[in-house]
C-alpha cells in the first residue's frame, strides 16, 4: 500500500513524482522530500522556497519540518535563509538527538556547515512585488499581509508514514515571525499506525488548536480521515469565530495507514492525492453543510 496527499495545486507535479517514486518501492520520505522539493524549486510559487515572498524588511525567512511517523522523529527550521531546501534540512535535523529545531542564523549556519545547497532566494520578481507592496502600506494604510500558502505532504510507504511542512509564510511578516507550519502537532503530525494530517492557512490561528494532533487523534479513535478532518476544522474554526468574530484560513488534509484521505477547510482549496488506486489528481475543496466539506475533482495526471 502506498500513498500521497498534498495541499495546493502547486504540488500537483510533486505528487506526481512522489507518486511514481512510491510504485517502485521508494520509501516515505524520499518520496515526501522528492514532492515538497518540486515545490521549493519552482519560482512560481510565491509562498515557499525560492522566489517566495520576503517579510517586512524584504528578507526570505523559511520555515520547514519533517515528521517519521515510525520513530516519531522530528526535524524543523524557522527563520533560516538562502538555504536552497529547507525540507532537505528539516530531514535531516530529524536525525539529531539534541538541537533538532533551529531557527534563524542557527539554522542557516547548520545548512551551510552540513554543505546543503546555499543560494539567495530572493527572486527579481518577488523583490519587485516586495516594493511594490511597501509603497502600497505606506500609500493607502494597508494592512500588508498576503499570502500563507505551506505546502504540505503526508506519505504512505507500506508499514511507515511520514508527514512534511515547506513555507516562506506571510508575505511581509515581520522579521522572525513563525507560523504553525513548523510546529509538532499544529502544522504537521504523524503516527504510522495510524495516519498523519496537514495544515495550511493562517497560522497565528493553526497554532491555537493544535489541529494535525487533534485529527490523527481523531483517526486514532476510529474516524475516517474524512470525518476527523470534519469535525476538527469546523469546530475550531466556529470557536474562533465566536471568540475573535471570525476565524483565519484553515485547510487540513490527512491519510491513515490505509491509504484511505479526507480533508476539510473553511476556504476554497485546492490539494492533490495519488494511491496505489487512484492516479494523480487534483481536488477543490469547500466547505459544505452542518460542518461538512464539499471535494470534487478537478485534473487528473
Amino acid at each position: 500500500m502506498w500513498g500521497v496527499i498534498a495541499t495546493w495545486e502547486m504540488a500537483a507535479e510533486g505528487v506526481h513524482l512522489a507518486s511514481e517514486k512510491l510504485k517502485n518501492g521508494a520509501s516515505a520520505a524520499d518520496a515526501l522530500q522528492v514532492a515538497i522539493e518540486d515545490v521549493e524549486n519552482n519560482p512560481e510559487f510565491q509562498s515557499v522556497g525560492f522566489g517566495g515572498l520576503p517579510n517586512e524588511a524584504g528578507i526570505v525567512e523559511m520555515d520547514a519540518a519533517f515528521m517519521n511517523g515510525n520513530t516519531f522523529a522530528v526535524g524543523a527550521v524557522a527563520g533560516i535563509t538562502d538555504g536552497k531546501n529547507p525540507i532537505a534540512v528539516a530531514r535531516k535535523l530529524s536525525s539529531e538527538t539534541f538541537n533538532s529545531f533551529l531557527v534563524g542564523a542557527g539554522a542557516t549556519a547548520y545548512a551551510k556547515n552540513n554543505n546543503f545547497k546555499m543560494q539567495n532566494m530572493l527572486t527579481d520578481d518577488a523583490a519587485k512585488k516586495w516594493q511594490e507592496r511597501v509603497k502600497e502600506v505606506a500609500k493607502n494604510n494597508l494592512s500588508p499581509y498576503d499570502g500563507h500558502d505551506t505546502v504540505g505532504v503526508v506519505t504512505l510507504s507500506g508499514d511507515a508514514m511520514t508527514c512534511g511542512t515547506s513555507t516562506s509564510g506571510l508575505f511581509m511578516k515581520k522579521p522572525g515571525r513563525v507560523g504553525d507550519s513548523p510546529l509538532a502537532g499544529s502544522g504537521f503530525y504523524v503516527d504510522s499506525q495510524v495516519g498523519g494530517a496537514c495544515a495550511t492557512g493562517l497560522g497565528e490561528d493553526l497554532m491555537k488548536g493544535v489541529l494535525s494532533f487533534a485529527i490523527v487523534e481523531k483517526m486514532r479513535a476510529g474516524l475516517t480521515p474524512q470525518e476527523a478532518c470534519d469535525t476538527v476544522v469546523y469546530d475550531f474554526s466556529e470557536k474562533l469565530a465566536k471568540a475573535y468574530g471570525k476565524s483565519g484560513a484553515m485547510s487540513l488534509i490527512a491519510m491513515d495507514h490505509q491509504g484511505n484521505w479526507g480533508v476539510a477547510t473553511n476556504v476554497e482549496f485546492t490539494f492533490c492525492v495519488a494511491t496505489k488506486n487512484l492516479a494523480p489528481t487534483v481536488y477543490l475543496a469547500n466547505p459544505g453543510a452542518n460542518g461538512t466539506t464539499v471535494i470534487q475533482a478537478i485534473t487528473t495526471k
